[in-house]
């Protein structure tokens, strides 16, 4: 996700024992290099990742996964990531909403007429 979109931030604080889950549409993607190939070793993400509302959803796009998380599939990183260990920098998860879904909200609401 990251090497698409440059204004993406990650969380990159120590991981935790939790792992990290993903939607339907990101289900398969490496969350370091966006590669759909070779599922080596599962993501792992920090305590403060986990907590609250955050548990419940996608690392990668921050979709709800449902009540229980029933929705959400765990997360691996691809084997090119091991083996170069992208894997031990750090928590994956994306903090922040790139600058064209923040657009695309903004844009939405203005079609609404709720921003003038």
């Amino acid at each position: 996700m990251s090497r698409h979109q440059f204004d993406l931030v990650q969380c990159m604080k120590q991981p935790g024992t939790h792992i990290g889950l993903l939607c339907l549409s990101c289900d398969g993607r490496c969350p370091i290099c966006d590669s759909m190939v070779k599922p080596q070793a599962k993501v792992r993400i920090c305590d403060g990742c986990h907590s609250g509302h955050l548990s419940k959803r996608c690392i990668l796009c921050s979709s709800h996964l449902g009540e229980d998380a029933e929705s959400g599939t765990p997360a691996y990183y691809c084997y090119e990531c091991v083996v170069q260990e992208k894997h031990r920098e750090g928590c994956p998860r994306i903090t922040n909403v790139g600058s064209s879904k923040a657009d695309m909200v903004f844009n939405k609401r203005k079609g609404q007429g709720l921003i003038t």
